[in-house]
């Protein structure tokens, strides 16, 4: 028998850039075994993309939602877009759009319940889009930062209108929602659609005075919100500012534009990684 140590081979080729993996979700720096991806690689991506579609077919959970929704102070309104089940709401695009005759029918007795009211400033809508994990994880949190800072805003006064948690809808539901409910500005909720490394990622959008049949080109949209995105603190930030913005250009829109200033984290790698520290 040799004497010779006996010293492991790997199959697995890396990439000279790893140290770049832990700045990012992205899928970079695989390596290779051989021609091929690795087995650890390729495994992964089955994984996400199983959670993927799990994101897309799991079902809101309005029984949980609604009581944590009502705890911030806000009336909750359950409806439900025309799309009858998930299977017609992912054929029919356009029924996720609108909402069903009992849901409009319930908006319309809460509209003529207060005659002679003024519009209110804010209807928030909460809708399971593509992701209801995504729903279901950030918008308590993100609804939370941003009321704070509306009631503790100096100089303007909000008001709201009832908050509506629509199933199985879209964005533009909610210009029906904010149209009936009487208000100046609707601010749409909605899960996004999943990526390979986001199944729990929250959209917000937001039109000035709501009504069917506006354009995406007359919304804005903040999205990736999710703890490993944009947080729920830094996305609130940004909405309030934008909101107070549409409030007194009484716009939204391509003409609204984003003037919030964020400080940008430095990005601090350890030794050995190729990257200079940034100043």
């Amino acid at each position: 028998m040799s004497d010779l140590p006996f010293t492991p081979v790997t199959p697995v080729t890396p990439t000279p850039w790893e140290g770049l993996k832990r700045f990012t979700d992205a899928r970079i720096a695989l390596g290779r075994a051989g021609h091929s991806q690795t087995t650890a690689a390729h495994l992964a991506f089955q994984l996400a993309h199983a959670q993927a579609r799990d994101a897309v077919h799991l079902p809101l959970d309005a029984a949980t939602l609604c009581p944590e929704l009502q705890a911030l102070g806000l009336d909750v309104l359950v409806l439900h877009s025309a799309a009858p089940d998930r299977a017609a709401y992912l054929q029919r695009p356009d029924w996720g759009r609108r909402l069903d005759a009992t849901s409009r029918e319930r908006l319309l007795r809460w509209r003529q319940a207060q005659p002679g009211a003024e519009p209110v400033d804010l209807a928030f809508v909460v809708a399971d889009g593509l992701s209801a994990l995504g729903v279901m994880q950030n918008a308590v949190p993100l609804l939370t930062h941003l009321l704070e800072r509306l009631r503790a805003d100096a100089g303007q006064r909000w008001t709201f209108a009832p908050l509506a948690l629509v199933e199985q809808g879209r964005v533009a539901v909610g210009d029906e929602v904010g149209q009936l409910l009487n208000a100046r500005c609707v601010v749409v909720l909605i899960g996004e659609r999943p990526g390979l490394s986001s199944p729990d990622s929250l959209g917000i959008y937001f039109s000035w005075a709501p009504r069917v049949g506006l354009t995406d080109a007359q919304r804005n949209c903040i999205s990736n919100v999710r703890p490993a995105g944009l947080s729920s603190e830094r996305a609130a930030l940004r909405l309030h500012a934008l909101l107070s913005q549409a409030r007194r250009l009484e716009l939204s829109g391509v003409g609204l534009k984003d003037e919030t200033e964020e400080t940008v984290p430095t990005l601090r790698p350890h030794s050995g990684d190729r990257l200079s520290q940034t100043p």
